[in-house]
């Protein structure tokens, strides 16, 4: 096996660039708007985190140990992150807004050794007992830490802003000679499609992913990146670009405030932007009847869930001309896999969309492989080319390549159903749980969750094909097709948000809508089955991206609507 340790990318940035900056975080607001920033170069990050994996490791947390990283983004947060690779530590990441009860889960099933993390999540780690049979090493960080020592239990508080090489005494260990398969950390789903789930990565899932990154979307060392998203921000540093963390609750995208995203845009040239298109939603919507342009931006970045052309369109406006924004696809375990940027989406895709393709997401990335396959919901040992449906079939869809995943930790019935052993590769491959085709063009076209297809006596129905039809009525937002079981037969559902008046000018009646929407999807094959539409005021969406719709929620809103 190789050695790769992901913070090795740190180390070489500080040796190439030390005095570029690598984190800015706003401090403060002056009087015109803008903001001051505390900020870690290079340099600083790179010694800082050395010190710290010292000091980890002179409290026992080292190679191989499980820790939970529970701080949110801050320059604690990046130091640890590198410091926790450095020093060999398996970093377990789960993102709070998932709720108390599935945090606990995810931590019952990670069996960490470690937690490090603010006053609040040690509060909170002691009263309701996360991880209490198998921590042995607490550390609190950042503002009060020194307050949580009457919690007890050995605790160690520490003040990152005074942890250097000359104030800490610890020597700095040199970096971990890590393996490219040795796991770096554990990543937990959203649970948007299901129970939360640690994905494990390696050292080298990462650093592929690096790599991918960099080549597909031709990023280049000393660009400025707006990171809305904490674990995506982590690539940032690694990629020798500045990271800028707005102010924004990263829990909830969809209620950004608009200037906090506009304003470092504009106050630090900002050449990259990832945002979930809940996030661009907001944005674009905020500065739709707006001048505002933002010619420093050289790409967007939306992922999460399916981006509509609209959200697109809104956005793009605000861009020099030949600027793209990228909808990357992908998931927590193989990120990316395909990519399309907006030239395509709206020249061409869009109008396909409208009329039941699906949602195009582009051409495989460089070193991934994709295959679409024969739908099953049971486990497939080895993989056999017999699987490979033809070109335009709708299958599952499988990848192949170094940043993907090979397990769920302490999943074994979970990692059976994801994965697909394959001996020629000597990897397994990825089930992403999606369905999709390939097109005479070589794009992948993403039609929908395999588990929700929608069965019916006469057909199958795809959530993508059959919503992309309707959402283009200038009435509705978005919809989800859902089954209802009636009168022991499956009935497809139609779930409706409806557009504002604000965005539409006029406001039909919701009998109006129905029939308006019942000629639309009566002339497509895909949505002609559709007979049944139910109003949502908003639909429950995943935490993470506030963008991936519950349609199991849906579902059972849905079955209670139509009985009562």
């Amino acid at each position: 096996m190789t050695s790769v340790n992901i913070a090795s990318h740190l180390k070489e940035m500080a040796r190439t660039q030390p005095d570029q900056s690598a984190v800015l975080l706003p401090a403060s607001r002056n009087v015109d708007g803008t903001s001051n920033y505390t900020k870690l170069t290079y340099r600083e990050l790179d010694d800082i985190s050395d010190a710290l994996a010292g000091g980890l490791q002179q409290l026992g947390i080292g190679r191989g140990v499980r820790t939970v990283l529970m701080v949110p983004p801050s320059l604690e947060f990046f130091v640890l992150t590198f410091a926790l690779f450095k020093s060999g530590a398996v970093s377990v990441f789960v993102d709070p807004g998932m709720g108390v009860g599935n945090i606990g889960k995810c931590l019952a099933e990670a069996e960490p050794e470690a937690f490090i993390g603010i006053p609040k999540a040690h509060i909170a780690r002691r009263l309701i007992g996360w991880g209490r049979p198998t921590l042995k090493r607490l550390v609190a960080v950042g503002h009060g830490a020194n307050w949580c020592r009457w919690l007890g239990e050995g605790l160690t508080a520490w003040n990152i802003s005074d942890f250097s090489r000359e104030k800490s005494g610890v020597a700095t260990p040199p970096l971990v000679d890590t393996r490219d398969d040795e796991t770096a950390a554990i990543l937990f789903t959203s649970g948007s499609t299901g129970v939360p789930k640690g994905a494990v990565y390696s050292h080298g899932n990462f650093s592929a992913q690096i790599e991918m990154l960099r080549k597909t979307f031709a990023i280049q060392p000393g660009e400025i990146d707006l990171c809305t998203f904490p674990l995506f921000a982590l690539f940032a540093p690694a990629l020798g670009m500045t990271a800028i963390v707005p102010r924004m609750d990263f829990t909830r995208p969809a209620k950004v405030d608009p200037p906090e995203i506009a304003g470092p845009i504009a106050q630090h040239a900002v050449a990259n932007l990832f945002g979930s298109p809940a996030l661009l939603n907001r944005v674009g919507r905020f500065y739709e009847q707006n001048n505002v342009a933002w010619p420093s931006i050289r790409r967007v970045l939306s992922a999460g869930a399916p981006v509509s052309p609209a959200i697109i369109e809104r956005f793009a406006r605000h861009l020099a001309p030949g600027v793209q924004v990228y909808t990357p696809y992908g998931a927590t375990e193989s990120l990316p896999v395909a990519v399309i940027g907006s030239d395509e989406i709206l020249k061409e895709t869009r109008h396909q969309t409208a009329q039941g393709a699906g949602t195009c997401v582009g051409r495989p990335v460089d070193g991934m492989q994709v295959s679409i396959i024969r739908i099953t919901d049971t486990p497939i040992a080895t993989w056999d080319e017999s699987l490979v449906l033809p070109s335009g079939e709708i299958g599952e869809i499988v990848v192949n390549g170094l940043n993907v995943t090979q397990e769920y930790f302490h999943r074994p019935d979970l990692t059976a159903l994801a994965k697909i052993d394959d001996p020629k590769f000597g990897r397994k491959r990825h089930r992403m749980g999606d369905v999709g085709y390939f097109d005479p063009a070589g794009r992948l076209w993403f039609c929908g969750r395999k588990s929700h297809r929608v069965i019916t006596t006469e057909r199958t129905l795809f959530t993508e094909p059959v919503e992309g039809i309707f959402n283009t009525h200038p009435a509705v937002f978005r919809t989800a097709l859902v089954g209802v079981d009636r009168n022991g037969r499956t009935e497809p559902v139609l779930c409706v948000e409806r557009e504002t008046e604000q965005m539409t000018g006029s406001r039909l009646s919701d009998a109006d809508l129905v029939r308006e929407l019942i000629d639309l999807g009566a002339k497509f094959e895909t949505s002609r089955p559709i007979k049944t539409f139910l109003f949502h005021n908003a639909f429950p969406v995943d935490i993470r991206h506030n963008s991936k719709i519950f349609r199991e929620k849906l579902a059972v809103w849905a079955r209670r609507k139509l009985e009562g």
